[in-house]
């Protein structure tokens, strides 16, 4: 599947320069889904040529031309939206109608971009002398390194690229390499959208070798990565050294608070919605569950009795909402995070272990648990998984308070009717989003970034495209 595609270098797909390859597994069967193109230095430097000479051809772009070109991906998208959704059915595991969502956000993303492409302003400042002007404006940061992590590899891949495109910066694109056909497919529609040759290019190939040539590359301007704090940490050293500009956004741990006053029934479905996206390998998964002591066995037992409802399985079968672990190692440390859960003295209501009927595939039942402590290591650890910790409170500041005792900072949930609550408690989380009676977090036309040990940075909305430009103020004197 993947012998169309390869390294994507000024505008033209290649294979690499020693021919070497890479298997690529489906996690639903393990069976093989083809051989990808495995990049070398050689194919890493020519892509930063490529990439530089773009650069050079996209700022002369008018902006007005790039927003046309931009939105010609937007609609090519939604095109062949099942062609990128069967790719990440195949490679991620996801459901193809989370898959079908995900390309549909992916459009919207390029949409916002293509508009935002029109409305870089700049500013006029009083100049405190008669016979002088003051001018602030935006001019593109340059060669941009965009590196995408495989549990929303097309979501992703679009923020990074479009924004960078509206900002008038080329693109160097690393696809994680359990999922690179996600991010070829979209690449190869960038490409017949008619984006000029070397603006945006691909490298397929072993994440660290390759981030680590793009970033000690002085071509490289500008770094967005997403992906695990721990990573993300390395980047940002490397890249102190060439002092290149840097967004962020890491790992999550987000806590879903339910005070009181609500209906459980409607917030029961909202913790579904939210917890077992992509299985819930998200960043925003809702992972701390601090249900109010009123409503906790309530809460409880409807969220389990949904839970048990759901149907395992094979994405490209039409009824399946769960399908497997992208990777069998994200499996592993599923399993071992659980027993480490029981061991501490948690209580499983549902799941906990492997779904039966299942001879291949990284599969795991969604798994509630009760008697959570917050000193409990999932309470601390990332689960990146179909895992629900529940535990209760009894008052607002304890929650909150609660809540906050973390390093990571990206999103957060709170559930009231209150507005009193939903205001001030809005204010008081230590998260760079907040999602209030929603489960939707992640939206084309909003900031989306994390604080504290989640990064630092925002991609979407008006703010994101401010990452990728930098600031000069002009001061011009009339006359000499």
């Amino acid at each position: 599947m993947y012998n169309k595609f390869g390294q994507f270098i000024d505008g033209k797909w290649q294979p690499s320069s020693d021919k070497g390859t890479y298997d690529v597994i489906n996690p639903a069967t393990e069976e093989l889904i083809g051989k990808a193109s495995k990049a070398t230095p050689a194919d890493v430097e020519k892509a930063l040529k490529s990439a530089e000479k773009g650069f050079k051809i996209w700022k002369k772009t008018s902006p007005w031309e790039r927003s046309n070109l931009i939105k010609n991906i937007s609609d090519l998208i939604r095109k062949k939206n099942k062609d990128l959704a069967k790719w990440l059915t195949l490679e991620v595991g996801k459901p193809f109608k989370e898959g079908l969502g995900e390309v549909g956000s992916a459009a919207d993303i390029f949409e916002w971009n293509a508009e935002e492409t029109k409305r870089i302003y700049g500013q006029t400042v009083e100049s405190r002398f008669e016979n002088t002007r003051v001018h602030v404006y935006y001019q593109p940061v340059g060669v941009v390194a965009a590196m995408v992590p495989w549990n929303f590899p097309v979501i992703l891949a679009a923020r990074k690229i479009s924004t960078a495109l509206a900002a008038g910066c080329s693109v160097i694109c690393k696809p994680d390499i359990i999922t690179p056909g996600c991010v070829m497919e979209l690449v190869d529609i960038i490409k017949e959208a008619g984006i000029p040759s070397g603006v945006v290019n691909l490298l397929s190939g072993d994440p660290a070798s390759v981030s680590s040539q793009l970033i000690s590359s002085n071509i490289v301007k500008k770094v967005s990565i997403t992906g695990s704090t721990r990573v993300g940490k390395l980047i940002l050293k490397q890249a102190a050294e060439k002092v290149q500009r840097v967004t962020m956004e890491l790992s999550g741990h987000a806590p879903f608070i339910v005070f009181e006053d609500v209906d459980i029934k409607k917030v029961a479905d909202m913790a579904i919605a939210a917890k077992f996206r992509n299985n819930g390998q998200v960043c925003i998964s809702p992972s701390r569950f601090y249900i109010h002591e009123k409503k906790k066995e309530e809460f409880t037992k409807l969220f389990v009795e949904k839970t048990k409802k759901l149907k395992i399985g094979n994405g490209l079968d039409e009824s399946v909402q769960l399908g497997p672990m992208t990777t069998k190692k994200r499996l592993d440390e599923v399993e071992e995070l659980v027993e480490k859960t029981k061991q501490e003295g948690a209580q499983i209501l549902c799941g906990g272990k492997r779904p039966s009927g299942f001879n291949k595939g990284y599969f795991y039942e969604p798994t509630v648990f009760d008697n959570i402590k917050d000193n409990f290591t999932i309470m601390k650890q990332e689960p990146f998984g179909p895992l629900v910790p529940i535990t209760t409170f009894k008052d607002y500041d304890e929650v909150i308070k609660r809540a906050n005792n973390h390093e990571l900072g990206l999103a957060s949930y709170i559930y009231t009717n209150s507005l009193e609550k939903a205001q001030k408690a809005s204010e008081l989380m230590e998260t760079g989003v907040v999602a209030v009676n929603t489960s939707i977090v992640a939206v084309a036309e909003a900031p989306f970034g994390g604080i504290k040990q989640t990064g630092y940075g925002r991609e979407g909305g008006s703010m994101g495209i401010k990452d990728y430009l930098n600031i000069k103020y002009t001061h011009l004197g009339l006359d000499v």
